[in-house]
């Protein structure tokens, strides 16, 4: 005898359907009506399309760091997949944040996202902070944005 399935071939047609269908809508809506695929560049522009994020780019455009580096360089990890997969986790809960009406109005950065940051700034600083470590005896956990929180966007 031939078990049935729960939601027989109909149902699953269904379901299959639906769950196509608002995967295509989801789709359409971020990398249409959201902009999505201008986050697949490494235009600063990009970043800014939020308003919560209009000081931050003001800040970087007066700053130093401006002429040596773009967001991508000190916000997502080096390799394709680091930087994919973190743009894709932060695209998605910041979609997540004001969809829902939790984004906070000055916008704070995740602990992850802070240690992507911290690396940055020892990779491009490496023989810099090895000088500071060794001569003023500073232990490895000491964070550069503990002294230097408004580099880049002052």
């Amino acid at each position: 005898m031939r078990s049935q399935s729960r939601f027989g071939s109909t149902g699953l047609v269904l379901v299959l359907g639906i769950t196509v269908g608002l995967l295509s809508g989801l789709g359409v809506f971020t990398f249409g009506y959201a902009k999505g695929g201008s986050y697949m560049t490494n235009d600063p522009q990009a970043c800014a399309n939020c308003h919560v994020m209009q000081a931050q780019m003001a800040a970087w455009m007066k700053g130093s760091h401006r002429s040596a580096a773009v967001c991508n360089d000190c916000h997502t990890p080096p390799g394709t997949v680091g930087k994919y997969a973190t743009k894709a986790l932060n695209g998605f809960w910041h979609s997540w944040a004001f969809t829902t009406g939790r984004f906070p109005d000055e916008i704070q950065i995740t602990g992850r996202n802070h240690q992507v940051t911290e690396s940055s700034c020892v990779k491009c600083h490496a023989e810099l902070v090895d000088g500071i470590q060794s001569t003023r005896n500073h232990r490895a956990g000491v964070s550069c944005l503990s002294c230097h929180a408004r580099v880049g966007h002052q």
